[in-house]
């Protein structure tokens, strides 16, 4: 397949991705063809982060708009990132990837704490990182984490794997067959479209730092390893 086109890349992966067909929880065959493909990668000498959402689990959005306090429903969606990133971890090391988890959430006896420059160094060991417990604050979704992310360790893109659709569209192709499919998109096209496929303080970050963003499906055989070997598959947004 010819040579990576990447040399560090932060993934970032949906919880609904890591639920799978089931819709809810974990999906163990799926952790299981993301640590293969991991493993894969890994070979090249890629070096890998994964920022892990948690709406298999929770979503915090959605329960303040029942009436919960917002900053606890967000602080107990970060904890749900905190689930995803352990299972993931189990999975990684069953293949033996070595893997070490960091919590933006002080939790010693799972995790290490963020440690830029502690990241930055597993990376150059060639250990995959992963980031949980989203930025620590709530209000900022897994998506600004992963957009943060990737500027603080000099990522080149952030592959936003996604569970139900393949790439960005001009609405909803679940419910709309009319849905137009982009192949390649600028950030500023994502904020004044309401795409909606990463909120706008991410996409923020990610033009004023100058990092490409690809959007592809992830519950296909090899599409990690098909983005960063090159393939154009999905959505490619860069540029202002």
């Amino acid at each position: 397949m010819g040579k990576p086109i990447y040399k560090r890349v932060v993934l970032k992966l949906s919880g609904e991705a890591l639920a799978g067909e089931k819709g809810y929880g974990i999906d163990q065959d799926v952790l299981n063809s993301i640590a293969e493909q991991i493993k894969e990668i890994k070979a090249y000498g890629v070096e890998i982060a994964i920022v892990v959402g948690g709406g298999n689990i929770w979503r915090g959005e959605p329960a303040s708009q029942r009436g919960m306090d917002r900053a606890t429903a967000d602080y107990m969606g970060m904890l749900a990132t905190v689930l995803n990133a352990l299972a993931l971890q189990d999975a990684l090391e069953r293949f033996n990837v070595d893997t070490r988890v960091q919590s933006a959430l002080e939790m010693r006896q799972v995790s290490e704490p963020y440690i830029r420059r502690r990241a930055l160094r597993h990376l150059e060991k060639g250990r995959v990182v992963i980031f949980a417990g989203g930025t620590g604050n709530p209000y900022f979704s897994t998506d600004t984490t992963a957009a943060l992310r990737a500027a603080e360790i000099e990522a080149e893109v952030i592959l936003l794997a996604k569970g139900k659709v393949d790439a960005v569209y001009d609405a909803d192709p679940l419910t709309n067959p009319e849905a137009k499919k982009f192949h390649e998109l600028k950030f500023i096209d994502l904020l004044n479209k309401g795409l909606g496929v990463m909120d706008s303080t991410a996409a923020s970050l990610c033009m004023d730092n100058g990092i490409k963003l690809v959007v592809f499906g992830l519950n296909k055989s090899g599409n990690i390893k098909r983005v960063i070997m090159g393939e154009k598959i999905g959505t490619t947004v860069q540029g202002g």
